[in-house]
């Protein structure tokens, strides 16, 4: 059989979500670029089927589209690590959309590789951070693998252009005026931007908060619940055992009735600006307050101040895109070292966006009662703290001679 002079088309495997950049990436690439398209979706836990995505994948040109069902992993190998890291951008925001970019990406690798891909694609505008989480990924990955961001180049500039593109070409797409806010979901949280968020003097409307109730029509008594740690990660609430993602999602219901984790801020931006978000993590809001209260009763104070002065370097290069950077994964051990014996029970209410902490136990309390009381079962030697005092002061009280010239003879 004589062999075909016909060129094999180049494969491009695009991470795709069905909106309004994507759907125009696939018919672009298509028929400007002769590219073969495999659309990539996660499930995340963001609340929709994505089944529906596969016929209007296709109806728009590409080949196929591939679904992973990721919660499992994105809870235990991105979510959780950070919740022991204590890891919380500008003391903030838990990074629910960050956590998810690298794990999206990793999958987006691994099926052009057995795709046989030439590139990998994603619709991550110049101004935001997930381009970085994308492409660092990408870097740190496959560096031989090139990626392809159309949106920076072609001659779109508008999403108004976009829509007459989708119009021109007719093509099917649930977008046909600019909705007032972006929104990013998943199983940790939610981000909201755009519209009126923009100008940072404007208090968020009501339908800004998509999750969450506002903390003055929850229930006005509140619930109380408790939390199991075991080695760091919580294992049960209420005594029941739960696996991760079941354990999150409870939390992120319960938090969300009551109001909590709502987030208001300004951040500073990896690219050089400010921007004013608006997040909703129920589920991290009640985790990390939980955890920091397994540690306080569980680790000693030089640990904890350590992981203190860690957890903004980690959480900074999660936010960056630098999950699989060799510092992140090193900081990460040292966490897991600290975690061992972060066993510990806690008690919380939850009312009107508050989380508050009503009792915490251990087998593996750091805390003593006999240390700590003033009453007859006091087993501390005061008498102990006049030396150990006089050792301490003695740099301060040597200099203080010194600067005065006042040496006892």
């Amino acid at each position: 059989m004589a062999k075909s002079n016909k060129t094999k088309k180049k494969k491009v495997v695009l991470a795709y979500s069905g909106g309004l950049d994507t759907t125009v990436m696939v018919h672009w690439f298509k028929h400007t670029q002769n590219l073969d398209v495999i659309c990539f979706a996660a499930d995340l836990g963001q609340g929709e089927d994505l089944a529906p995505l596969k016929a209007r994948a296709k109806k728009t040109g590409a080949t196929k589209l591939i679904i992973r069902d990721v919660k499992d992993e994105f809870i235990r190998e991105y979510c959780f690590p950070s919740l022991q890291s204590g890891a919380l951008y500008e003391g903030r925001y838990p990074m629910a959309t960050a956590l998810g970019r690298p794990l999206i990406t990793k999958h987006l690798l691994d099926i052009a590789k057995a795709e046989g891909a030439d590139f990998v694609a994603h619709g991550c505008t110049g101004k935001g951070n997930d381009q970085a989480r994308f492409e660092f990924t990408r870097a740190a990955l496959a560096p031989d693998i090139e990626v392809l961001v159309p949106i920076r180049h072609w001659e779109m500039k508008t999403r108004e252009s976009e829509i007459e593109y989708v119009e021109q070409h007719g093509l099917e797409c649930p977008v046909t005026k600019k909705k007032p806010y972006s929104i990013d979901r998943n199983l940790w949280g939610m981000s909201i931007e755009c519209g009126v968020l923009e100008d940072p003097w404007v208090e968020p409307p009501d339908d800004a908060w998509q999750m969450t109730v506002h903390p003055d029509r929850a229930p006005e008594h509140g619930v109380e619940l408790e939390i199991k740690f075991e080695g760091g990660l919580p294992v049960a609430i209420d005594g029941k055992r739960m696996k991760p993602v079941a354990l999150v999602d409870h939390l992120r219901v319960l938090g969300a009735k009551h109001g909590v984790g709502r987030i208001d801020m300004l951040e500073d931006r990896m690219v050089g600006f400010k921007s004013r978000e608006l997040y909703e993590t129920p589920a991290a809001a009640i985790l990390h307050r939980a955890h920091a209260e397994a540690e306080a009763i569980t680790l000693d104070r030089t640990t904890i101040h350590l992981k203190a002065m860690l957890a903004p370097l980690y959480a900074q290069l999660i936010y960056d895109g630098h999950w699989f950077h060799p510092a992140r994964e090193a900081i990460n051990a040292l966490v897991q070292e600290t975690q061992r014996f972060v066993n510990a029970t806690i008690r919380m209410r939850l009312r009107r966006s508050q989380v508050l902490v009503t009792g915490r136990k251990s087998p593996n309390s750091a805390y003593s009662f006999q240390l700590a009381t003033y009453d007859e079962k006091d087993t501390f030697d005061q008498k102990a703290s006049e030396g150990h005092l006089k050792l301490l002061g003695l740099p301060a009280e040597t200099l203080a001679r010194a600067r005065k010239g006042r040496w006892p003879s």
